[in-house]
């Protein structure tokens, strides 16, 4: 099974229409969605016509039966002349049936040739029994008189000859005003991926062999080397090879300060320079940068299941059947027991034909489907807006079930940048030796302590020397040699396990680590010689954060290597529940197991490739401040930035997605109860039923809409913006006099400048091999390509 990516519904493979893009199947419940998918925007011009013609037929044959009810004069025209009144309604509702219907009729063919029925089949049915049956009682009268013999009476008796033309009209009417209002509520609320890919931009400045050529952003290659000016959005993933400038980052990071780029930094596609001119080469293309990393990650997320839709699929799959089960019944028995008693004046046959469209029609299985899909369209888009990207409709059950919200400390709490607070002489070298002797043994090493040592011995000169040998002991700290010296440094678990008394000197360590402090021990030819104290700033709105957490009923933990005094101090700062301190890295996975033991539901927020086994062990990962690493993370929830406030954010917007899930599922139930077996006993008219079945997926869409308005704290990552352009369209510009012409056009596209055989020249969108052309001249020279 498979998820049509228009509507969300699951469809089979097998049986479901396809269409090939870009080298990618995508599959269809419907021709609607198979068109709508295929040109958005012309499918929802199409379509607008289309409910334009309908309701101006609709409108005419309301009037038509009002006048019928409520002017006797006119029931009275109507009746002598009905067979003519046939003819007339014949011509007016055929070009609104089969304009109307059209797409709902070709999907149904296929779908039956498929050996599978879909909506498409419950409508095409309904609309056109109606239809065929009216139009043959239309005619009957005209063959009859043609032949001289009454063989219309062995067809239809005349008591049976009623015309259903206003119910097909009105019928295909409202279904196709639901659906062009059903669509327009999903362009207006699904905006997040359009706005992603509107920050793509379409050209780029490549040099090759010394020249510069623009050419499309989707023709360049890795390797290319790209050239961007102020004001312009960096075409795709790369490293700065030449300049220097600063780059609005927003985009991954939700900085809006810009970021400072010079040699050798990485540059992400979408992003927008600001300052400076600068040249890089372009390391991810295509389907491979950051940009359209996050834009996969939405859409996968934005077609996944939550568990809740397999229940649903289930039912679906057995549920047309049953709907034309049950329509064939209801004619049966409405055409062979009708009580007269009930209403003398409507006839057991029309009442027959009514029920059975009325079924067809009001069971058509839309709500249902789209229940989760229209959900997760607005709610994992809405997400994304604010950098916070969900993996899956499955992790927002999950986030809907925790108790329990188990934090890493650096990094995610604090600011991840530790600062050397204080150097202490315990033995007989100087504050700078010691500072010295410790920066060697960290020269090598990824902790993040290490940077701020390292940091600090830059800073007051002091040449850091390249150690004899080196070996990181995870937990514990570094063992290095010197020289003739043998140098430890780290927490108490070093000294205890190379047998070196730090008793003398506990009051102390306890006094700084009490304070918040991280105490990094240094030991020479196991003597201790001193201590350095170091400390981490806490992150912006955390303490806000955790006591927002507290209020939505989670428990808090902070879990960390640093010793139970440190981390105490900074939990009490915080606020958080319970501190679990002094656990190492590889025992984090394990620490949040003995948690779900006890029965607890837990989420746990740290680096997504650093905390990767623990984030995997949680019902819920949630990996925070990855930026532009995005693809490589573990968790269910990614947040860009590393703002506290997005993980009381995302877990909100899951557990709103979720919340909004479970109404549309409450409402396609009730409906489908009350309504089918209404339909049934004949309660239901078949327009009525139309137009309870459009109501019912605008009930749904329009209750997923709300979540556009879904109250988020901090600013946007993704949001429409208006990127520098030199024109609205491609132009060739002369270069002398600087006069504009038209780009040339190829395979209904402009063509677009590509090295060929060496030489730039106007390609076809399709390819060279297509069609190609030099460029024209003006004052005796050619004309540059423009946008």
């Amino acid at each position: 099974m498979v998820k049509d990516p228009v509507c969300g519904m699951t469809v089979d493979k097998s049986k479901a229409l396809s269409a090939v893009i870009d080298g990618k199947t995508y599959y269809f419940c419907s021709q609607t969605c198979l068109k709508t998918f295929q040109d958005p925007e012309g499918e929802l011009r199409v379509l607008k016509k289309r409910v334009s013609v309908a309701l101006a037929g609709a409108l005419f044959f309301a009037i038509f039966r009002a006048s019928i009810a409520l002017i006797p004069a006119f029931l009275t025209f109507y009746l002598s002349f009905t067979t003519e009144w046939y003819l007339a309604l014949f011509i007016i509702a055929t070009p609104i049936t089969w304009i109307g219907g059209w797409s709902f009729y070709k999907g149904a063919v296929k779908s039956i040739k498929k050996l599978s029925i879909n909506m498409d089949v419950l409508i095409t049915v309904g609309v056109l029994t109606a239809y065929f049956y009216s139009t043959i009682v239309t005619f009957l009268p005209f063959i009859e008189s043609w032949l001289q013999v009454p063989v219309g009476s062995l067809l239809i008796p005349e008591s049976m000859r009623s015309a259903f033309f206003d119910t097909a009209a009105i019928i295909v009417a409202f279904i196709l005003l639901g659906k062009f209002l059903e669509e327009a509520i999903k362009k207006r609320s699904s905006s997040a991926i359009k706005q992603l890919l509107d920050m793509k931009p379409q050209m780029a400045t490549v040099i090759r062999d010394n020249q510069e050529f623009t050419i499309p952003a989707e023709k360049l290659e890795v390797g290319d080397i790209i050239l961007v000016k102020p004001g312009e959005s960096i075409p795709t993933d790369g490293l700065v090879i030449d300049g220097h400038s600063s780059v609005d980052e927003k985009l991954i990071s939700g900085e809006s300060i810009p970021v400072e780029k010079n040699l050798g930094d990485r540059v992400v596609a979408a992003t927008i320079n600001k300052t400076g001119t600068f040249k890089f080469k372009a390391t991810n293309v295509g389907e491979d940068t950051t940009l359209m990393k996050i834009v996969r990650m939405v859409e996968e997320a934005q077609a996944s299941s939550a568990p809740i839709q397999k229940l649903a699929d289930k039912i679906a799959s057995f549920f047309v059947p049953a709907v034309l089960g049950a329509a064939f019944f209801a004619f049966v028995f409405w055409f062979f027991f009708y009580p007269i008693a009930i209403d003398p004046n409507l006839r057991s046959q029309v009442l027959s034909f009514y029920t059975m469209i009325a079924v067809m029609i009001v069971a058509c299985p839309c709500t249902l489907g789209i229940a989760t899909p229209a959900a997760l369209m607005v709610g994992v888009g809405k997400a994304a807006e604010y950098g916070i990207l969900i993996r899956g409709a499955e992790y927002l059950q999950e986030a809907k079930n925790l108790d329990t919200i188990v934090f890493d400390k650096t990094g995610t709490l604090t600011k991840g940048e530790p600062t050397l607070q204080q150097i202490i002489k315990l033995g007989t070298l100087s504050e700078d030796e010691i500072l010295s002797k410790a920066a060697t043994a960290e020269k090598n090493s990824e902790h993040p302590l290490a940077e701020a040592i390292i940091l600090a011995a830059r800073q007051k000169g002091i040449e850091i020397q390249e150690p004899d040998n080196f070996e990181a002991i995870p937990g514990h700290g570094i063992q290095i040699t010197q020289g003739l010296s043998e140098i430890l440094l780290g927490n108490r678990k070093i000294l205890e396990k190379f047998s070196i008394d730090y008793k003398p000197f506990d009051p102390i360590i306890q006094q700084l680590e009490s304070e918040g402090n991280t105490i990094v021990l240094l030991a020479v030819n196991k003597t201790i010689e001193g201590l350095i104290a170091i400390s981490d700033v806490i992150k912006e709105n955390v303490k806000e954060t955790i006591a927002d957490l507290k209020k939505v009923g989670l428990e808090t933990i902070m879990l960390t290597g640093d010793n139970e005094l440190t981390a105490k101090a900074v939990g009490i700062k915080i606020g958080i529940d319970h501190v679990i301190a002094d656990v190492l890295p590889d025992e984090k996975a394990n620490v949040i197991k003995k948690l779900q033991e006890e029965g607890k539901i837990v989420a746990m927020v740290g680096d997504g490739i650093n905390d990767a086994p623990s984030l995997a062990q949680a019902n819920l990962g949630i990996a925070i401040g990855t930026g532009a690493d995005v693809a490589k993370e573990t968790g269910g929830l990614i947040l860009m930035r590393s703002d506290i406030r997005d993980v009381l954010n995302g877990i909100k917007i899951s557990k709103g997605t979720m919340k909004i899930i479970k109404q549309n599922f409450f409402w396609a139930f009730i409906y489908n109860t009350l309504l089918i077996p209404l339909a049934v006993i004949g309660i239901i008219h078949p327009i009525l039923a139309a137009a309870a079945m459009s109501l019912s997926s605008l009930t749904v869409v329009s209750n997923s809409a709300r979540l556009k308005f879904f109250k988020i704290k901090g600013e946007k990552v993704i949001e429409e913006r208006e990127l520098p352009k030199k024109a609205s369209k491609p132009l060739l510009k002369c270069k002398t006099c600087g006069s504009e012409t038209d780009v040339p056009m190829h395979c209904g596209q402009p063509m677009h400048p590509e090295i060929v055989d060496g030489k730039e020249m106007l390609v076809c969108w399709m390819g060279a091999n297509c069609g190609k052309q030099e460029f024209p001249t003006h004052h005796d020279e050619p004309m540059t390509y423009s946008t």
